[in-house]
C-alpha cells in the first residue's frame, strides 16, 4: 500500500499540469513501514528526455543523488518514483517497466488530460532481478499532513 500525504499527492499532480504536453518526473520521499511506503515528499526532477518527452522521461542521475541525500538528511529514504502521462490513462507502458530498477518501490502514474491532471494510480516495482520484475496494482491512501522535507530548488530549476 501507498500511503501520501494530500500535499505530496498534490504536488506531483501540480507538477504533471506545468509540464504538459510533456511528462513531468519526479521522487517520493518517506518510510517504508512493512509493506507500507509512506510518502511525505514528492521532490520534482527535470525529464531529461529531448527526444520524446511527451511520452518518455528521465531522471538525471545527480537530481537522484541530491533526492536521496534529502530524504537522508530528514532521516528518510527514496520510496518510490512519479511520472505523467499526458492525454493517456495512468497505466503502466512497457517502457515503463523496461526503465524501472527499484525493486520494492512505489511508481505513481498521473493522467494528466488536455493540462488538467486526472486519475493517480500506484504500481508496486515486484520481484528479485530483471527477468522476474513486474508491476503490481498498489492501493493508494491519501492522509493529511505536511511536507516533511526541505523544499529547494533543483539544479535544472524545475520546482521541487
Amino acid at each position: 500500500m501507498l500511503r501520501i500525504t494530500q500535499p505530496a499527492l498534490d504536488a506531483l499532480r501540480l507538477h504533471g499540469e506545468e509540464t504538459y504536453p510533456h511528462e513531468c518526473c519526479g521522487v517520493l520521499i518517506g518510510r517504508i513501514d512493512s509493506d507500507v511506503r509512506r510518502v511525505e515528499s514528492a521532490v520534482g526532477c527535470g525529464n531529461t528526455r529531448t527526444d520524446s518527452p511527451q511520452n518518455r522521461y528521465n531522471i538525471a542521475p545527480r537530481e537522484l543523488v541530491a533526492a536521496q541525500r534529502q530524504a537522508r538528511a530528514a532521516g528518510m529514504d527514496i520510496v518510490g518514483f512519479y511520472h505523467s502521462h499526458p492525454d493517456h490513462p495512468p497505466h503502466w507502458s512497457e517502457t515503463d517497466l523496461a526503465e524501472a530498477h527499484w525493486y520494492g518501490c512505489s511508481y505513481v502514474i498521473t493522467s494528466v488530460e488536455k493540462g488538467r491532471a486526472a486519475a493517480t494510480r500506484s504500481f508496486l516495482l515486484a520481484g528479485k532481478d530483471e527477468e522476474d520484475k513486474r508491476f503490481e496494482p498498489e492501493a493508494v491512501e491519501v492522509v493529511a499532513g505536511e511536507s516533511k522535507v526541505p523544499v529547494a530548488a533543483s539544479e535544472t530549476g524545475e520546482r521541487q
